[in-house]
């Protein structure tokens, strides 16, 4: 039987992912800072609106009038998306009690409740969601990723979500953010950033999706005022040339032997 495939509303990525994420996968996208994770959630969102997808979007690290206005910049109406009850936007940051599409507290339990009542406000159907970024729910307890991550996924598949999981990444440490999400997810869609000849480029990479023979190569991208993300070629780096320092690699080895334990 086919696997019903979503869109990412960005061609270069559907065409490394042999047309889309499949339905119903949580997919982890994780990186650095800067990288345009969350300008690809925002084309994620914005195709499910135009498909006519219900589509969720809960922002813990900006403000939901910062998300609104950075989809305008790239020509996406999520804005009229939301007042025309095709999306809602949870804002995890301000908190403000008189918002019923605010979330007041980091925990697990509380984000399935409101994503579940949004999903009961835009009625039945295909659903999307974005959650940018699930690090901020472990960031304290990194050694919890797993296990949070595996409630999140287990609860909402139930309720056909496709779900992108922003996990934040420092190239310094992995103490901070927590791997257990790249072990839950389906999927992981790596962004990378490196500066060549004094330069600032971006990289996209699919490095796991379940049930696809996606494209192995890693590719460079540009953000582009009124267009977003857009994938340029495939990068012309060695492995060694984006390998992480050997001190590095041991520190995300002991932060992993540690979240085993404690788990």
């Amino acid at each position: 039987m086919p696997v019903e495939r979503l869109s990412t509303g960005v061609p270069g990525i559907d065409g490394m992912l042999g047309s889309g994420i499949p339905r119903g996968f949580l997919v982890a996208v994780t990186g650095e800072p800067g990288t345009g994770k969350t300008i690809f959630c925002l084309h994620f969102s914005w195709q499910g609106v135009k498909e006519g997808d219900k589509v969720v979007y809960v922002t813990t690290e900006e403000s939901r009038e910062s998300i609104l206005s950075q989809a305008e910049q790239f020509n996406m109406d999520l804005r009229g998306a939301v007042a025309e009850g095709k999306a809602v936007v949870i804002d995890a940051l301000m908190g403000r009690a008189s918002d019923q599409w605010s979330l007041r507290s980091l925990n697990p339990e509380d984000l399935v409740e409101i994503v579940l009542k949004a999903k009961r406000y835009l009625g039945y159907g295909r659903a999307r969601l974005v959650i940018d970024s699930m690090s901020a729910f472990w960031l304290d307890k990194p050694a919890m990723a797993r296990k949070y991550s595996y409630y999140v996924k287990k609860v909402l598949s139930r309720w056909d979500f496709t779900v992108l999981a922003v996990s934040q990444y420092a190239i310094t440490t992995s103490e901070a953010f927590g791997w257990g999400i790249e072990h839950v997810a389906d999927g992981i869609i790596r962004f990378r950033r490196f500066v060549r000849s004094g330069v600032l480029r971006r990289y996209v990479m699919v490095e796991k999706m379940r049930q696809t023979p996606h494209d192995l190569r890693m590719y460079e991208i540009s953000i582009e005022d009124g267009r977003g993300l857009v994938v340029l070629r495939p990068g012309d780096m060695r492995a060694e040339d984006v390998a992480l320092p050997p001190k590095v690699v041991e520190r995300m080895v002991k932060a992993k032997r540690r979240e085993e334990e404690a788990l």
